[in-house]
């Protein structure tokens, strides 16, 4: 009693900084200091508006806003991603499953993704090029790329982490390949897929942004450069922070996503486990 309330009185004396005080607290950090480069750019000790004013920036991101061709442009490059990522990231899920189940495929086949999943996605932009052309097909195909390999891979180590005696269960009710994929794999296999979907979005995206900025006539990457071009330094750090912003909405969506599904399987295993107790 007496070590409780000793505890009790010490954890009381420490003061209550929350994860969102040191969050604001890093962000007006960060604001103070940029203040200043762009002062001293201002001063002549830098590059004139190379560090535009935070007030600079702020106007461009709502002039970026209500201009109707950053929409135009948004549209180009949000088709090129969901199409590239939605193809990469089923192929990867439907190999990585197959990996994962049969040990003789996966010793055959896991060279070649290692050796080419370590290479730089950005090498084989100009054999994109050639193949799709240098309108919206190729960057789709390099987002498709680019989403691939994490994909595969973290769904690959997720069938490889399931556990034996979900595997014995599903032999034993004699369930079919589609059943075992459906009520023992998926379930089993939420978080890394989720995971790895996670990383092959934000993959995808800078794969696809950087084959804008190379050779494009549309797209948040051509738009960079555009305004890199036009040194128009505050449009361009507004658009950056505008796709930092928008991809920043996409992972709190796929953490939302993951959280609901483990609740969801969460309360279908107690049901199941009332279920078996019952009988």
């Amino acid at each position: 009693m007496a070590q409780t309330g000793v505890i009790g009185t010490v954890s009381g004396l420490r003061p209550r900084i929350t994860v969102n005080t040191i969050r604001i607290t890093t962000i007006v950090v960060l604001l103070v200091l940029w203040e200043v480069l762009a002062a001293v750019g201002r001063s002549g000790l830098l590059y004139k508006d190379v560090v535009p004013s935070s007030i600079q920036i702020g106007l461009a991101i709502i002039h970026e806003i209500f201009d109707p061709a950053f929409y135009h442009h948004l549209g180009i490059t949000l088709a090129e991603h969901v199409v590239g990522f939605t193809i990469g990231s089923t192929i990867a899920v439907t190999v990585g499953i197959a990996m994962g189940a049969n040990p003789f495929f996966r010793k055959m086949i896991e060279p070649y993704l290692n050796g080419i999943g370590s290479t730089p996605k950005i090498i084989f932009l100009p054999i994109l090029f050639l193949l799709f052309g240098t309108g919206i097909e190729s960057k789709m195909a390099k987002g498709a790329l680019s989403a691939f390999f994490p994909v595969v891979f973290s769904t690959t180590l997720g069938m490889m982490l399931i556990s034996p005696v979900l595997l014995r269960v599903g032999q034993t009710f004699s369930l079919t390949r589609r059943q075992m994929v459906s009520k023992i794999y998926m379930p089993s296999m939420v978080n890394p897929i989720i995971t790895g979907l996670r990383l092959g979005m934000a993959i995808a995206v800078i794969g696809i942004l950087v084959a804008e900025i190379k050779f494009s006539n549309g797209g948040l990457g051509y738009r960079i450069a555009e305004y890199y071009d036009q040194f128009a330094i505050a449009s361009m750090y507004a658009l950056i922070i505008i796709i930092f912003a928008l991809a920043a909405a996409a992972n709190v969506a796929m953490t939302v996503l993951q959280d609901r599904l483990n609740i969801k399987q969460g309360g279908s295993a107690t049901r199941n486990a009332g279920l078996g107790a019952s009988t």
